[in-house]
């Protein structure tokens, strides 16, 4: 039911097949967990269709290793008309010690479409519960001014003489 769900978690253990030569999960596959977990959570919030309009900010701030424990969380930050600012944390956990620890986190945006001719179409408005929720979607709003500004200014030099 749109509008309900505002937030989606994955776990699962780390494999053999998701490392990289260095014996770690590498960056591609954390990422492609962080899309199906931001999709997941994008569609039961708005029941459309959603497609990854961006993801900024992304952080490798610590190893996931085989055999830990993944749990991907995304959550809803922040709505637009069409739009849905998710937060997502990527935490791995060592099972025999019981230690979790953060490994990747960033903000995404889904935008959400219709099914006839894939236009973006209206979400449910989501609105913060508490101060906690508040702060996240001011850093929502202030990543999508800095985005918009981003767009500005490559638009700008592209259009300049001296490029």
């Amino acid at each position: 039911m749109p509008g309900q769900q505002q937030e989606v978690s994955f776990r699962f253990l780390a494999q053999p097949t998701d490392v990289n030569f260095g014996g770690k999960v590498h960056g591609g596959m954390a990422m492609k967990w962080i899309d199906q977990a931001g999709y997941a959570c994008a569609v039961a919030w708005s029941g459309a269709y959603c497609v990854t309009a961006s993801v900024s900010g992304i952080q490798f701030v610590a190893p996931i290793l085989i055999g830990d424990l993944v749990t991907v969380r995304a959550r809803l930050i922040h709505t637009g008309r069409s739009s849905m600012h998710l937060a997502v944390d990527v935490m791995a956990s060592d099972l025999r010690k019981g230690d979790q620890r953060l490994a990747t986190s960033c903000v995404m945006v889904f935008v959400a479409l219709d099914s006839s001719d894939g236009k973006p179409t209206p979400v449910p408005r989501w609105e913060p519960r508490n101060d906690a929720e508040r702060r996240l979607q001011d850093k929502a709003r202030q990543l999508l001014e800095l985005s918009r500004n981003m767009e500005q200014l490559v638009d700008d030099e592209g259009a300049s003489p001296d490029s």
